[in-house]
């Protein structure tokens, strides 16, 4: 029988690195699925998801509930989501002051799916996008990863109230019709449409 997270955490705190190798075997793919929802890059959530493992190892001295393993990895993937977009921010304006180079792409290199699923996620992440940013992070959380509100409210720190607010928020904004997306006669687009090829 595999050993709980809340066992593997215990021997994690104690400086054991094997247990700590396999909370990132059992955790990293949906940590790395959730930043990749967050950035729509392939390549920006693979590097994401090692911040994030390093990061939890040098906090490890925290002591969580034995369900919360996979919520605390998501907070810490939220903080670090905002300090990439931070980032971002810094170097679009520092390449604004000096003429733009465009590499071109080697697309030879990058599988038709991966470029999909790029497409799809920059097309729903632009409708995210219409949300204030706390409403983001609980959307994305609870409707897209699946946890429950009292999960995200762990990953955010924040009281489940607030969680189930900002996500009834969220979807009541979401709901409402964008005249950008051309739809007519007041059909509006969801987020989940939008994240449809």
């Amino acid at each position: 029988m595999d050993p709980s997270d809340a066992d593997l955490w215990t021997r994690s705190r104690a400086g054991d690195r094997e247990a700590f190798g396999a909370l990132f075997e059992r955790h990293a793919k949906a940590v790395c699925n959730y930043c990749f929802r967050r950035i729509g890059s392939w390549a920006t959530a693979e590097d994401m998801l090692s911040v994030v493992f390093i990061e939890a190892w040098r906090r490890r001295d925290q002591d969580l509930a034995p369900d919360k393993v996979l919520p605390w990895l998501y907070g810490i993937a939220t903080n670090v989501v905002r300090n990439q977009r931070r980032s971002e921010r810094r170097y679009a304006a520092a390449l604004s002051r000096v003429p733009a180079v465009r590499p071109e792409p080697d697309f030879a290199r990058i599988s038709d799916e991966r470029i999909d699923d790029e497409w799809q996620a920059q097309g729903a992440l632009d409708v995210l996008r219409r949300l204030p940013r706390r409403e983001q992070d609980v959307f994305v959380l609870c409707v897209w990863m699946e946890l429950s509100y009292e999960e995200a409210a762990a990953a955010l720190r924040v009281p489940v109230g607030t969680v189930r607010s900002r996500l009834s928020r969220a979807r009541t904004h979401l709901r409402e019709p964008n005249p950008g997306f051309g739809h007519e006669q007041g059909e509006s687009t969801t987020l989940e449409e939008a994240r449809q090829p």
